[in-house]
């Protein structure tokens, strides 16, 4: 398919890109994360297409805002790739040293924060799915009058999908819209699950203290699930090697797992997905196949009135609408964009983090099948996003403790600010 630069392309043949990475031969103070920096078109292409079968962790992919590509390599992977990138004339460099290091970081800051004991919930900390629970519990009875727990599904292994809603009937209109917000679709993206719970702490503990706030969350009905992936995320916190784990846990074969952001039935498993079911980017054998995937679509179609929709990722600093599976712009998506300009510009104000805003596979890639294509092209839903959140790549995914604080505050201003322009223009929708 493209003009190779060098005969080293055999070295890689063995899955399609993107399977699931296996740490069993090292520790991960071996694996290193290097970013590939092409100079131009095709550079891109000779990139994509020395990668294609390689069984290696893409952390990061190249799209139309940012060329670069993230992978995460071992030992022996550096020593056969990085020649063959130097042979093709592609430049390089050191991203994260030692992922190891990162992970030993989060680990034992998480294990000193539960010594403590049981006491007020730190929402500056990474927390498993038991606390993120019992903090629901806990917040939805001390704000009783304004929220309450919902169960969405079961998860494969048999987790809840627990969320949780924020309404004050007493106030505004009684059809109010209705705004979802979930997080942790993709098990390892920790900062995920942290910036919406944070959320929705501050959108409870400041309700009648901060008065711009009281009247965002006045407007909607709210629908908040933090974890979308239970099964995933558990993973994730079972010990170093599961800490980098992406998909679901259902048996598929000799693998297991499925991308629950593949596995939407609108142009299932088309461009940007793999029918391969080691893949990092499976689709699933059907459209649908996961119970996660299936009880979330099933809840949202069960909303009265459902207006908007974030499905928060990491990392890239994006704020993205439809369409996903294809370049090709849906009828309002002016008015959709000019939702994603207004959200990072209120961000961009708090701390000065920039975000990139257009459509999903205009600046990032294309990809079939995810959440936010589906609920915009069969519920009709005007305002439909995905966000991915900090950074750019200098910790990806080992996003470190400090950050969760400032990423919470910036997003929810963002969210704050999208809620106001939403609000204003539902209407002009609806007279489409």
């Amino acid at each position: 398919m493209f003009a190779f630069k060098a005969l080293y392309f055999g070295i890689f043949v063995s899955l399609h890109y993107g399977v699931n990475v296996v740490l069993s031969t090292g520790p991960l103070s071996q694996f290193r994360v290097i970013r590939i920096t092409p100079s131009d078109s095709s550079d891109v292409e000779t990139l994509l297409a020395l990668t294609k079968n390689a069984n290696f962790d893409v952390w990061k992919w190249p799209s139309a805002g940012s060329p670069n590509m993230d992978v995460m390599l071992s030992r022996e992977e550096r020593r056969t790739f990085l020649p063959v990138l130097q042979t093709n004339g592609l430049q390089f460099h050191v991203m994260i040293k030692d992922v190891q290091r990162l992970i030993d970081v989060q680990r034992s800051s998480a294990l000193k924060s539960r010594s403590r004991g049981v006491g007020e919930f730190e929402y500056f900390k990474y927390h498993t799915l038991d606390e993120i629970f019992a903090w629901m519990e806990n917040i939805t009875s001390v704000y009783k009058d304004r929220a309450s727990l919902f169960n969405v599904t079961t998860s494969y292994e048999g987790r809840p999908l627990m969320g949780l809603k924020i309404s004050n009937p007493s106030v505004g209109p009684a059809d109010r819209p209705a705004f979802w917000i979930e997080g942790g679709i993709h098990a390892r993206e920790w900062i995920s699950p942290a910036t919406v719970v944070f959320m929705a702490g501050q959108m409870l503990d400041l309700y009648k203290l901060d008065p711009e706030l009281t009247a965002a969350v006045d407007k909607f009905d709210w629908y908040i699930l933090p974890v979308t992936n239970p099964d995933g995320y558990s993973f994730t916190w079972k010990d170093d090697k599961s800490r980098l784990w992406r998909k679901t846990r259902s048996p598929q074969g000799k693998c297991i797992g499925v991308d629950p952001n593949r596995n939407w039935d609108l142009e299932w498993c088309k461009s940007g997905a793999s029918k391969d079911p080691c893949s990092d980017t499976y689709c699933g054998p059907e459209a649908f196949s996961e119970p996660e995937v299936k009880g979330v679509s099933d809840f949202l179609q069960g909303l009265p009135n459902l207006k908007a929709f974030i499905d928060v990722h990491s990392y890239s600093q994006l704020w993205m609408s439809p369409w996903g599976y294809t370049k090709k712009l849906p009828e309002n998506y002016k008015l959709q964009d000019g939702g994603s300009a207004v959200a990072t510009d209120a961000l961009e104000k708090m701390y000065g983090t920039k975000y990139e805003h257009g459509s999903i596979a205009g600046i990032l890639y294309e990809a079939s099948g995810s959440s936010a294509d589906w609920v915009y092209g069969k519920l009709k839903v005007p305002f439909s996003y995905a966000v991915e959140l900090r950074d750019t790549g200098k910790y990806g995914f080992l996003l470190p403790e400090d950050q969760i604080l400032p990423t919470g505050h910036e997003t929810l201003e963002a969210v704050r600010a999208l809620v106001m322009y939403i609000y204003e223009n539902i209407q002009y929708y609806n007279d489409l």
